[in-house]
């Protein structure tokens, strides 16, 4: 039975409950079969199409070094924002992985577009994956555990393992609220072309700036090639470095970790034992030092009444426990 401390409550409804993943859709796991993921369930072979742009992703990144601007940072750090903290961080992790709180439709399907623009893939895959992730958490069946080798869980997983980008069927038995919905089944079909569209406003915006083609393509080796690489890492080292190094306050059945490097590349996504410990949770820094910028936002929308039944976990220091121990 959980304890009192480890309860979540909704802040805009200070009456409700909250469960934890595991037990919102613990009833309806048995109608469903084990996604097995992982390097041990499924063996190796190159996906050559994620392999293919990792490579070019990575040389457009290298180049965008030798072409550096303050303009050009400012444009990749405001699409840093928009793609990996209310993208990936607000709006994949929190709110449709984890339903930490809740928004108008059109707020969750701009923040929806928002992520796509870090070509992490779509919100069915991204969220059936994370989901699975937490089902069988550094157990056989984890798609990206450091159990399986450090640049597995980094990077290997996407290039050697059975990702499923386009397996829509199979990943939304893991997402069947997403696949309900006909927005998030378009978007996850067709989720690279917002950054295609980003791509060529770069492009033609770079070049009026500039009065030429080539200032153009510089804003775009920034503003897409450079921030889409850096952002991937960053996401990876949730799955990598917070399974494998930093600090543990709660007995979780995994390894995850509170990592302060990783959490300040997020936007606090590294504080991720708390958050193992309390999946549902909408904030992820439990205690006043632990900053978790990605929570400022969605306190943010709340204010502005976009945001409504945010849940946060209360942490009670002299009995560290996770959510329903």
């Amino acid at each position: 039975m959980p304890s009192s401390h480890s309860n979540l409550v909704a802040e805009s409804s200070p009456n409700a409950t909250a469960t934890t993943f595991s037990e919102r859709h613990e009833a309806g796991a048995h109608k469903r079969d084990d996604l097995r993921m992982g390097r041990e369930t499924n063996g190796t072979g190159i996906n050559w199409v994620t392999a293919i742009f990792i490579v070019l992703f990575h040389v457009g990144a290298v180049a965008a070094l030798f072409c550096f601007s303050w303009q050009r940072l400012a444009v990749a750090a405001v699409l840093w924002l928009l793609a990996i903290n209310f993208g990936i961080g607000v709006c994949y992790h929190r709110l449709l992985t984890h339903r930490g709180f809740q928004t108008p439709k059109w707020v969750e399907y701009l923040l929806t577009i928002c992520a796509t623009l870090s070509l992490e893939g779509g919100p069915i895959f991204w969220v059936a994956v994370h989901r699975v992730h937490h089902q069988n958490s550094d157990h056989p069946g984890d798609p990206h555990t450091p159990k399986e080798g450090p640049w597995w869980a980094h990077i290997g997983w996407l290039v050697l393992g059975r990702s499923m980008h386009a397996q829509s069927t199979a990943l939304a038995r893991y997402a069947p609220d997403l696949a309900r919905d006909r927005f998030h089944v378009w978007i996850s079909k067709y989720h690279y072309m917002s950054l295609v569209v980003c791509g060529l406003l770069l492009l033609g915006g770079g070049s009026i700036i500039d009065h030429s083609l080539m200032g153009g393509v510089k804003l775009v080796l920034w503003g897409i090639f450079l921030r889409v690489t850096l952002g991937l890492h960053a996401t990876w080292l949730v799955n990598s470095a917070t399974h494998m190094w930093g600090k543990r306050r709660f007995a979780t059945r995994d390894d995850s970790r509170n990592n302060l490097l990783v959490a300040l590349v997020t936007g606090g996504e590294g504080w991720h034992n708390n958050h193992h410990a309390h999946p549902v949770s909408a904030r992820h820094g439990l205690a006043w030092y632990e900053l978790d910028p990605n929570f400022w936002l969605i306190w943010m929308l709340s204010k502005v009444g976009l945001a409504r039944k945010i849940q946060v976990a209360r942490y009670d220091k002299a009995n560290p426990r996770p959510a329903g121990v």
